[in-house]
């Protein structure tokens, strides 16, 4: 079983900056692929980036791409969400997702809330 915690979320306003932390525990960091998703009030749950094993690779949503960052440190068994420039249509609650192999999902994060305002 993997663990994983989410951190950082809060309510900003149009233009700031977030990070956004997802602390693994339970198994070997490095062997999972991490995701981050986003779910919002009466939508489907989006990807959003994801990084593989080495943090070497990574992949974002169109939406997204030029404005958020992942990252990881195996070390610390944490991945990042830099967020900047936020939007109000990036108000949801964003998901950290772990998968054994790259493009699916083992594990799921409990969550943490993102409100953008205008």
């Amino acid at each position: 079983q993997v663990q994983l915690v989410e951190s950082g979320g809060g309510l900003v306003q149009a233009g700031a900056s977030l990070r956004l932390s997802c602390a693994a525990s339970g198994r070997t960091f490095s062997n999972y692929a991490m995701n981050w998703f986003r779910q919002a009030p009466g939508k489907e749950r989006e990807f959003v980036a994801a990084i593989r094993f080495s943090g070497k690779s990574t992949y974002y949503a169109d939406s997204v791409k030029g404005r958020f960052t992942i990252s990881r440190d195996n070390a610390k068994n944490t991945v990042y969400l830099q967020m900047n420039s936020l939007k109000p249509e990036d108000t949801a609650v964003y998901y950290c997702a772990a998968g054994e192999v790259a493009d699916t999902i083992d594990y799921w994060g409990q969550g943490t809330q993102v409100t953008v305002s205008s």
